[in-house]
């Protein structure tokens, strides 16, 4: 006749599974790419022995698991499931040792496939996030079963199609000192580009080897607000959340009073993760919107060709490779040297995409976007 807080736990953890196979839920959004041909999607991974099993299957393995957890990680566990990722929630510390010898997938894996995505294969498919405690460590005797402190990886299209350049000097920042980051935003140094001065050659010239990078939102063709200087390893940009720190956006002070720049703006939410890692820079989309990347690192550089990648949320992607980035510093290529963004810059726009593929063929066209300007010392 009682339930226990226990079981009033787990009853909300399986009402919040994500719901069926691909075509719902966060999955779903990968099968609604419109046949995009600038469209990220899933690694392609073995499917022999590596798929999940059935539905009774996972209720019976999950439930298993859920027992092995303390109401604590549970709790834990509930709010990073109800909160879809954007609340911070604890590592789950369980056994690395698999439920049962039989199954060919590990914990992690299984309550992946459970609350997040329901096509999920092989864990090739997963990326663990840098601010999970498994991250980086190779414990043989515990992992993290958290499952949003995973993402999902994209796979790159090719071959890209024909990318054009374009002038970046139409584009005007804003010069308004009502448009300073606030003291939540940063505790760091915050640049305004004088007139006539690119973002890139201020980066450049700044003299602060603190920085990894620097963050510009823009609304259009106009900045809205200082450059944001990055120095810890790892970065949220957001709109507008109670809680979290990192670069939230919704406190620029904006004139824009665009009906879609407002729409655009109201579905950033939870925005994106970007962290410095030791292979490069990584952008995870922890929006329920799809986000839109380009970066010169992402194709080959040969081709003169660059492509707008589409990562949809919970998905993934090395967005920066410092070395390819360098191996793009030709000292005879007086174009590269003359617009050095096109090496050392990531373009980045919510909701609406660019290029070919779309009505807009410039990110100047896009509602809302920001440009990541790293520091190549």
């Amino acid at each position: 006749m009682f339930r226990t807080k226990r079981s009033v736990l787990v009853r909300r953890l399986w009402r919040s599974r994500a719901p069926g196979e691909a075509g719902e839920g966060e999955a779903g959004e990968r099968a609604h790419g419109g046949g995009s041909c600038c469209m990220g999607k899933s690694a392609k991974v073995p499917t022999s022995k590596t798929q999940l099993g059935s539905e009774a299957e996972l209720k019976a393995l999950s439930h298993s698991v859920l027992k092995r957890l303390k109401e604590r990680q549970l709790e834990g566990l509930l709010q990073a499931v109800e909160s879809r990722g954007g609340a911070r929630s604890p590592c789950l510390l369980l056994p690395a040792a698999k439920l049962d010898s039989r199954l060919p997938y590990s914990v992690p894996l299984l309550l992946c496939k459970v609350f997040r995505w329901p096509d999920l294969r092989h864990s090739a498919e997963v990326k663990r996030l840098s601010c999970c405690e498994s991250y980086g460590k190779n414990n043989p005797e515990l992992v993290c079963c958290n499952p949003h402190h995973l993402s999902r990886l994209c796979e790159l299209e090719s071959p890209p199609p024909p990318y054009s350049r374009y002038p970046m000097d139409f584009l005007k920042p804003t010069d308004s000192p009502d448009s300073v980051p606030s003291s939540t935003e940063t505790e760091g140094n915050n640049y305004l580009a004088p007139e006539g001065l690119s973002d890139s050659q201020l980066l450049q010239e700044s003299g602060d080897p603190s920085h990894w990078c620097v963050v510009a939102y823009w609304e259009e063709k106009t900045r809205v607000g200082r450059l944001y200087s990055v120095q810890e390893p790892s970065l949220d940009i957001f709109y507008d959340l109670p809680q979290g720190n990192g670069f939230c956006l919704g406190q620029l002070n904006s004139d824009n009073k665009s009906q879609l720049v407002q729409k655009v703006r109201s579905k950033i939410g939870y925005g994106i993760q970007l962290t410095k890692e030791v292979d490069g820079v990584w952008v995870y989309n922890r929006s329920s919107y799809p986000i839109f990347i380009k970066s010169a690192t992402l194709d080959n550089p040969d081709s003169r060709t660059l492509l707008v990648h589409k990562v949809f949320p919970g998905f993934s992607i090395k967005a920066f490779d410092y070395e390819k980035a360098y191996s793009l510093q030709r000292p005879n290529d007086h174009e590269f040297m003359q617009q050095p963004w096109t090496g050392f810059t990531v373009q980045i726009s919510f909701v609406k995409g660019w290029g070919q593929c779309y009505t807009r063929q410039f990110i100047s066209s896009c509602p809302c976007w920001l440009e990541v300007i790293f520091n190549n010392r």
